[in-house]
């Protein structure tokens, strides 16, 4: 089993900056590629970001792409997600996500073993 407990959610301007964190415990955290998906209003749950187990390589969605950034630190067990110049579409429920096995279908939930609660991302326009 894997904890993933998320952090740094909250109500921030359009074109304001949130760091989001993910904190694991429970397995070997550098055993698992890290994934943060969103789920707005009313809406189902989208891929956000990925990084691979060693932080070597990382994916975005387009909607994201040049505005938030992906990282981890093994040594701390934890992922972040570095959000900027939000706009109020990024308004969402945030979602940190651990993927053991990778099978190539990183944008879809269902890659994913574990899951934090989420931690809510308001931007006001």
């Amino acid at each position: 089993q894997v904890q993933l407990v998320e952090s740094g959610g909250g109500l921030v301007q359009t074109g304001g900056s949130l760091r989001l964190s993910c904190a694991a415990s429970g397995r070997t955290f550098s055993d698992y590629h890290m994934g943060w998906f969103r789920r707005p209003p009313g809406k189902e749950r989208d891929f956000v970001a990925r990084v691979t187990r060693s932080g070597s390589s990382t994916y975005y969605a387009d909607s994201v792409k040049g505005r938030f950034t992906i990282s981890r630190d093994n040594a701390k067990n934890t992922a972040y997600l570095q959000l900027n110049s939000l706009k109020p579409e990024d308004t969402a429920v945030y979602y940190c996500a651990a993927d053991r096995f990778s099978t190539g279908t990183y944008l879809s939930p269902e890659e994913y073993d574990y899951w934090g609660q989420g931690t809510q991302v308001t931007v006001s326009s």
